[in-house]
């Protein structure tokens, strides 16, 4: 617990994530916590800053500057690593935008930086704050669901376009972001997938490069996941159907419970499926059920949840919500989708960092994308072990 009453923010980045953070807090969605502090490497973005915070376009200068007590990473993907290293090791509390790292070696070398405990180390998951999703592994964790047998998930609401894509150097490229819909739109979902089931023991994972769009990078996927436990799982998304799904369903042994539409649907068996199998004469016979919809109402407190955490743990010692060292395992499953998909193979988890980072590098010298090439050098340059790709 910190003798503090407020805590001095830096913000890294002063992109669309950056620059609404920023309006939230000024706004006072986050209590005790003041910017004091901004950092872009474009100029231009620090222009209507300049009257209020410290303003710098070297994140290293901010880091040092004695201005912030924490930071919040919200850059391109490459800047996480080397940017969270730099802020845990200069005793800064630090909070990293999804995904914490473009690939596991990296998010390895990220979290192994956080030696000292005093400092807050949170990642922006703030789909947990979701009350659909609380209140699901709320259930699952009470037993009342059983084993769990399936989960499907269908999250095709990501439309985008072309022009969504062309806007911006680094976006959609192996060199700039690392991946495709995985990368950008997913990590929430895959984080929500372990946070809820657990990591699976194995991936069988088809991605499609550029299906709708003229990208280098995934932009449909369907993977299929075992668990230790027996379960299996599918996992569909996509950047390019409209209209597109968000359906989470999920059985267990005493039924099923269904995410769609802001609502949450559960079926519930008044006997296990498995013991009624053994035990029931009857060949076409089911167990009574009972259809609950269980009340839910909005998508919770989302960034500024994370934000409002984030401060009572560094002042009060609240325990994180969503701690940076989890944000391995959501990493862990995009990258592992696409080396399955990539090399025609069944991925046993844990995967192997060293293989996939290997894989990446060689997309990135085979790349033959060509996009804004200074603003994609300059996510290189800051991206850690890629200075060299």
């Amino acid at each position: 617990m910190s003798a503090k009453t407020e805590v001095r923010l830096g913000v890294i980045g002063l992109g669309n994530m950056g620059s609404e953070h920023i309006r939230n807090i000024e706004a006072g969605k986050v209590a005790r916590l003041r910017v004091t502090a901004v950092c872009d490497i474009v100029p231009e973005k620090l222009e209507r800053y300049k009257d209020k915070y410290k303003c710098y376009t070297s994140s290293e200068e901010l880091i040092r500057s004695g201005e912030v007590d924490a930071v919040i990473v919200a850059t391109p993907h490459y800047f996480h690593t080397t940017i969270g290293i730099d802020a845990l090791n200069n005793g800064l509390h630090t909070l990293v935008e999804k995904p914490i790292s473009v690939h596991k070696a990296d998010a390895e070398k990220l979290i192994a930086a956080h030696t000292n405990k005093d400092l807050v180390f949170s990642a922006m998951f703030n789909q947990r704050t979701d009350p659909h999703y609380i209140k699901l592994r709320e259930i699952i964790q009470s037993g009342k669901l059983g084993k769990i047998t399936r989960v499907n998930w269908i999250i095709t609401n990501w439309y985008r376009t072309q022009a969504y894509y062309d806007n911006g150097g680094w976006r959609a490229t192996w060199k700039g972001e690392g991946g495709g819909v995985l990368l950008n739109q997913c990590p929430h979902q895959l984080d929500l997938m372990q946070w809820l089931f657990g990591m699976p023991k194995s991936i069988r994972a088809y991605c499609k490069i550029g299906n709708f769009h003229n990208i280098e990078v995934e932009d449909t996927v369907t993977a299929y996941l075992e668990y230790p436990n027996g379960a299996t799982g599918v996992f569909i998304t996509t950047t390019g159907e409209t209209p597109g799904t968000n359906r989470l369903e999920v059985c267990g042994e005493y039924g099923k419970i269904v995410i769609e539409d802001g609502t949450i649907k559960w079926t519930t068996n008044t006997v296990g499926q498995e013991e009624f199998i053994k035990t029931n004469p009857n060949g076409f016979a089911t167990p009574e059920h009972w259809n609950i919809e269980i009340p839910c109402w909005g998508n919770g407190p989302q960034h500024m949840g994370i934000f409002n955490n984030f401060v009572e743990a560094i002042l009060d010692g609240k325990p994180l919500l969503a701690p940076a060292e989890e944000g391995i395992n959501s990493v862990e499953l995009g990258t592992s989708m696409l080396y399955s998909s990539f090399n025609d193979v069944t991925v046993e988890l844990p995967l192997d960092g060293a293989k996939y980072e290997a894989m990446l590098m060689d997309l990135i010298k085979n790349s033959k994308t060509t996009k804004d090439v200074n603003q994609v050098a300059k996510v290189v340059q800051m991206g850690g072990s890629f200075q060299n790709a």
